[in-house]
């Protein structure tokens, strides 16, 4: 089985910093794309930030500039530096990861980690 552990997240003031983490271990053969999504209360999920096993990125255009995403192969570890946080960036961020293990390709989703600007 995989997991993944996220951690980071927190309350800080607008214009303030957060560094999320996000661990995956288990029966890991390969990881291939690893992402961070949010969803806001009454929101839909939407797209944070991917980056692939080549270190190619995609962000969304709300956070192009501010956040950074990148990981630690050796790891398996993916993380997303946020600068110059927004009251709109208030979310629950959950990491999103697609791999193959043992039996087959999986895409795993983290718990999630509250992420809180105050303005």
């Amino acid at each position: 089985q995989v997991q993944l552990v996220e951690s980071g997240g927190g309350l800080v003031q607008a214009g303030g910093s957060l560094r999320l983490s996000c661990a995956a271990s288990g029966t890991i053969l390969r990881i291939n794309v690893m992402g961070w999504y949010r969803q806001a209360p009454g929101n839909q999920r939407e797209l944070v930030a991917t980056i692939t096993n080549l270190g190619s990125t995609n962000y969304a255009d709300s956070v192009k500039g501010r956040f950074t995403i990148s990981r630690d192969n050796a790891k398996n570890t993916a993380y997303l530096q946020m600068n110059s946080l927004k009251p709109e960036d208030t979310a629950v961020y959950y990491c999103n990861v697609d791999l193959f293990e043992i039996t087959g390709r999986r895409v795993n989703w983290g718990q999630g980690t509250q992420v809180a600007v105050s303005s």
